[in-house]
Protein backbone atom coordinates (compact mmCIF):
# COMPACT_ATOMS: atom_id res chain seq x y z
CA UNK A 1 0.00 0.00 0.00
CA UNK A 2 1.13 3.55 -0.55
CA UNK A 3 2.27 5.98 2.11
CA UNK A 4 2.32 9.77 1.84
CA UNK A 5 3.62 12.37 4.29
CA UNK A 6 3.25 16.11 4.61
CA UNK A 7 4.96 18.52 7.00
CA UNK A 8 4.16 22.12 7.79
CA UNK A 9 4.53 24.68 10.54
CA UNK A 10 1.33 25.65 12.30
CA UNK A 11 0.79 29.16 13.61
CA UNK A 12 -1.94 27.72 15.83
CA UNK A 13 0.73 25.59 17.51
CA UNK A 14 3.29 28.37 18.01
CA UNK A 15 4.96 27.66 14.67
CA UNK A 16 5.74 24.06 15.62
CA UNK A 17 6.43 21.68 12.75
CA UNK A 18 3.89 18.86 12.48
CA UNK A 19 3.75 15.68 10.42
CA UNK A 20 0.64 14.21 8.80
CA UNK A 21 0.87 10.68 7.37
CA UNK A 22 -1.53 8.80 5.16
CA UNK A 23 -1.59 5.10 4.29
CA UNK A 24 -3.78 3.78 1.46
CA UNK A 25 -5.29 5.60 -1.50
CA UNK A 26 -9.02 4.91 -1.60
CA UNK A 27 -11.69 4.49 1.06
CA UNK A 28 -13.28 6.19 4.04
CA UNK A 29 -10.78 8.47 5.77
CA UNK A 30 -9.94 7.44 9.33
CA UNK A 31 -7.89 9.84 11.49
CA UNK A 32 -6.03 7.80 14.13
CA UNK A 33 -4.64 9.86 16.98
CA UNK A 34 -1.39 8.63 18.57
CA UNK A 35 -1.17 7.53 22.16
CA UNK A 36 0.28 9.88 24.79
CA UNK A 37 3.10 11.90 23.21
CA UNK A 38 3.40 9.75 20.09
CA UNK A 39 4.18 11.01 16.61
CA UNK A 40 2.30 10.45 13.36
CA UNK A 41 4.28 7.31 12.51
CA UNK A 42 3.79 5.64 15.91
CA UNK A 43 0.99 3.45 14.54
CA UNK A 44 3.33 2.12 11.85
CA UNK A 45 6.10 1.27 14.32
CA UNK A 46 3.62 -0.56 16.54
CA UNK A 47 2.32 -2.59 13.58
CA UNK A 48 -1.16 -1.09 13.34
CA UNK A 49 -0.68 -0.45 9.63
CA UNK A 50 0.28 -4.08 9.10
CA UNK A 51 -2.74 -5.15 11.14
CA UNK A 52 -5.06 -3.06 8.95
CA UNK A 53 -3.49 -4.22 5.68
CA UNK A 54 -6.65 -6.04 4.58
CA UNK A 55 -8.82 -2.97 5.08
CA UNK A 56 -6.26 -0.66 3.46
CA UNK A 57 -5.48 -2.85 0.48
CA UNK A 58 -9.15 -3.60 0.01
CA UNK A 59 -9.71 0.16 -0.41
CA UNK A 60 -12.12 0.29 2.52
CA UNK A 61 -10.18 2.98 4.41
CA UNK A 62 -7.44 5.51 4.10
CA UNK A 63 -5.67 5.90 7.44
CA UNK A 64 -4.26 9.25 8.56
CA UNK A 65 -2.27 10.10 11.65
CA UNK A 66 -0.80 13.36 12.96
CA UNK A 67 1.71 14.19 15.69
CA UNK A 68 0.31 14.29 19.23
CA UNK A 69 1.47 17.83 19.99
CA UNK A 70 -0.89 18.24 22.94
CA UNK A 71 0.12 14.87 24.35
CA UNK A 72 3.71 16.02 24.43
CA UNK A 73 2.64 19.13 26.33
CA UNK A 74 0.87 17.07 29.00
CA UNK A 75 3.65 14.52 29.45
CA UNK A 76 6.95 16.15 28.50
CA UNK A 77 6.57 19.92 28.83
CA UNK A 78 7.73 21.31 32.20
CA UNK A 79 5.62 24.46 32.00
CA UNK A 80 2.78 22.75 33.84
CA UNK A 81 -0.84 21.73 33.32
CA UNK A 82 -2.22 25.22 32.64
CA UNK A 83 0.11 25.53 29.66
CA UNK A 84 -0.74 21.97 28.55
CA UNK A 85 -4.46 22.76 28.73
CA UNK A 86 -3.89 25.78 26.49
CA UNK A 87 -1.95 23.65 24.00
CA UNK A 88 -4.74 21.07 24.04
CA UNK A 89 -7.26 23.73 23.03
CA UNK A 90 -4.92 24.96 20.29
CA UNK A 91 -4.40 21.38 19.09
CA UNK A 92 -8.12 20.77 18.64
CA UNK A 93 -8.34 24.01 16.64
CA UNK A 94 -5.38 22.85 14.56
CA UNK A 95 -7.10 19.52 13.84
CA UNK A 96 -10.29 21.21 12.68
CA UNK A 97 -8.78 24.11 10.74
CA UNK A 98 -5.67 22.48 9.26
CA UNK A 99 -5.76 18.67 9.38
CA UNK A 100 -9.38 18.32 8.27
CA UNK A 101 -8.86 20.54 5.18
CA UNK A 102 -5.68 18.59 4.34
CA UNK A 103 -7.58 15.30 4.50
CA UNK A 104 -10.47 16.66 2.46
CA UNK A 105 -8.06 17.97 -0.17
CA UNK A 106 -6.38 14.56 -0.33
CA UNK A 107 -9.83 12.94 -0.72
CA UNK A 108 -10.83 15.52 -3.37
CA UNK A 109 -14.04 16.18 -1.46
CA UNK A 110 -14.62 19.45 0.39
CA UNK A 111 -17.50 17.90 2.35
CA UNK A 112 -15.83 14.59 3.23
CA UNK A 113 -16.78 13.25 6.66
CA UNK A 114 -14.06 11.59 8.71
CA UNK A 115 -13.97 8.78 11.26
CA UNK A 116 -11.75 9.44 14.28
CA UNK A 117 -10.05 6.81 16.41
CA UNK A 118 -7.38 6.45 19.05
CA UNK A 119 -6.19 4.64 22.14
CA UNK A 120 -5.40 6.01 25.60
CA UNK A 121 -4.92 9.79 25.19
CA UNK A 122 -5.59 9.20 21.49
CA UNK A 123 -9.08 8.04 22.50
CA UNK A 124 -9.54 11.29 24.42
CA UNK A 125 -8.58 13.27 21.30
CA UNK A 126 -11.00 11.24 19.16
CA UNK A 127 -13.81 11.87 21.65
CA UNK A 128 -12.99 15.57 21.93
CA UNK A 129 -12.84 15.94 18.15
CA UNK A 130 -16.26 14.45 17.48
CA UNK A 131 -17.90 16.25 20.41
CA UNK A 132 -16.44 19.60 19.40
CA UNK A 133 -16.98 19.18 15.66
CA UNK A 134 -19.81 16.79 14.78
CA UNK A 135 -20.18 18.70 11.52
CA UNK A 136 -17.00 16.97 10.30
CA UNK A 137 -16.50 13.75 12.27
CA UNK A 138 -19.08 10.98 11.84
CA UNK A 139 -17.94 8.22 14.21
CA UNK A 140 -15.38 7.80 16.98
CA UNK A 141 -13.63 4.56 17.92
CA UNK A 142 -12.23 5.21 21.38
CA UNK A 143 -10.04 2.43 22.81
CA UNK A 144 -8.85 2.23 26.43
CA UNK A 145 -9.48 5.91 26.84
CA UNK A 146 -8.08 8.35 29.36
CA UNK A 147 -10.82 10.97 29.28
CA UNK A 148 -10.33 13.13 32.38
CA UNK A 149 -6.93 14.64 31.60
CA UNK A 150 -7.20 17.31 34.27
CA UNK A 151 -7.72 14.66 36.95
CA UNK A 152 -4.73 12.73 35.62
CA UNK A 153 -2.29 15.59 34.95
CA UNK A 154 -3.75 18.81 36.35
CA UNK A 155 -3.77 20.42 39.74
CA UNK A 156 -5.91 23.07 41.37
CA UNK A 157 -8.59 25.05 39.57
CA UNK A 158 -9.16 24.30 35.90
CA UNK A 159 -8.20 27.17 33.57
CA UNK A 160 -10.95 28.79 31.55
CA UNK A 161 -9.79 27.55 28.16
CA UNK A 162 -9.91 23.94 29.38
CA UNK A 163 -13.71 23.85 29.37
CA UNK A 164 -14.18 23.42 25.62
CA UNK A 165 -11.32 20.93 25.41
CA UNK A 166 -12.97 18.46 27.79
CA UNK A 167 -16.19 16.67 26.77
CA UNK A 168 -16.76 15.64 30.38
CA UNK A 169 -16.89 19.34 31.28
CA UNK A 170 -18.85 20.84 28.41
CA UNK A 171 -21.30 18.09 27.42
CA UNK A 172 -23.50 18.42 30.54
CA UNK A 173 -23.92 22.15 29.90
CA UNK A 174 -24.16 22.09 26.11
CA UNK A 175 -27.19 24.11 25.04
CA UNK A 176 -29.96 22.66 22.90
CA UNK A 177 -29.44 23.65 19.29
CA UNK A 178 -27.72 22.73 16.05
CA UNK A 179 -24.47 21.52 17.64
CA UNK A 180 -26.16 19.09 20.03
CA UNK A 181 -28.65 17.97 17.38
CA UNK A 182 -25.82 17.14 14.99
CA UNK A 183 -23.95 15.30 17.73
CA UNK A 184 -27.05 13.20 18.33
CA UNK A 185 -26.74 11.95 14.74
CA UNK A 186 -23.19 10.67 15.38
CA UNK A 187 -21.89 7.58 17.18
CA UNK A 188 -19.18 7.01 19.78
CA UNK A 189 -17.76 3.58 20.59
CA UNK A 190 -16.00 3.27 23.95
CA UNK A 191 -14.07 0.03 24.25
CA UNK A 192 -11.56 -1.20 26.82
CA UNK A 193 -9.97 -4.30 28.25
CA UNK A 194 -10.09 -5.31 31.89
CA UNK A 195 -6.43 -6.26 32.20
CA UNK A 196 -3.35 -4.43 33.45
CA UNK A 197 -3.34 -0.63 33.41
CA UNK A 198 -6.92 -0.40 32.16
CA UNK A 199 -9.52 1.83 33.83
CA UNK A 200 -13.01 0.73 32.73
CA UNK A 201 -14.67 3.41 34.83
CA UNK A 202 -13.31 6.04 32.45
CA UNK A 203 -15.39 4.62 29.57
CA UNK A 204 -18.54 4.25 31.66
CA UNK A 205 -18.29 7.82 32.92
CA UNK A 206 -18.12 9.14 29.36
CA UNK A 207 -20.97 6.85 28.28
CA UNK A 208 -23.08 8.35 31.05
CA UNK A 209 -22.29 11.89 29.93
CA UNK A 210 -23.09 11.07 26.30
CA UNK A 211 -26.24 9.13 27.12
CA UNK A 212 -27.57 11.91 29.35
CA UNK A 213 -27.59 14.20 26.30
CA UNK A 214 -29.07 11.61 23.93
CA UNK A 215 -25.82 11.02 22.01
CA UNK A 216 -25.62 7.47 20.59
CA UNK A 217 -22.81 5.43 22.14
CA UNK A 218 -21.82 1.92 23.16
CA UNK A 219 -19.38 0.48 25.66
CA UNK A 220 -17.63 -2.77 24.72
CA UNK A 221 -15.75 -4.52 27.53
CA UNK A 222 -13.04 -7.00 26.64
CA UNK A 223 -11.72 -9.52 29.16
CA UNK A 224 -9.00 -9.52 31.78
CA UNK A 225 -6.44 -10.83 29.29
CA UNK A 226 -6.63 -7.54 27.35
CA UNK A 227 -4.21 -4.98 28.78
CA UNK A 228 -3.76 -1.27 28.14
CA UNK A 229 -1.29 -1.94 25.35
CA UNK A 230 -0.83 -2.22 21.60
CA UNK A 231 -1.73 -5.94 21.24
CA UNK A 232 -5.21 -5.07 22.55
CA UNK A 233 -5.65 -2.14 20.19
CA UNK A 234 -4.36 -4.12 17.21
CA UNK A 235 -7.15 -6.61 17.85
CA UNK A 236 -9.78 -3.94 18.39
CA UNK A 237 -9.20 -1.69 15.37
CA UNK A 238 -9.83 -4.17 12.52
CA UNK A 239 -12.87 -5.57 14.33
CA UNK A 240 -14.52 -2.17 14.60
CA UNK A 241 -13.46 -1.00 11.16
CA UNK A 242 -15.16 -4.13 9.79
CA UNK A 243 -18.28 -3.38 11.84
CA UNK A 244 -18.65 0.32 11.14
CA UNK A 245 -17.16 0.52 7.64
CA UNK A 246 -18.18 -2.79 6.05
CA UNK A 247 -18.00 -1.65 2.43
CA UNK A 248 -15.49 0.18 0.28
CA UNK A 249 -15.70 3.92 -0.20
Amino acid sequence: MSKATEKWRSQRLSNEEVLLCRWGEVGTPVLLFPTAAGDAEECERFLMIKTLAKQLEGQRIKLYSVDSVAGRAWIQDKRGPVHAASVQNQYLAFIYNEVVPAIRKDCRNDAQEIVVAGASIGAYNALAAICRHPDVFSKAICMSGTYDLWKKFGEGQKPGDWYWSSPLDFLPKLSEGDHLNKLRSRFVLLTHGKGKWEDPEESWRVAGALGARGIPNRVDEWGTEWNHDWPTWRNMMPKYIDEFLPTAG
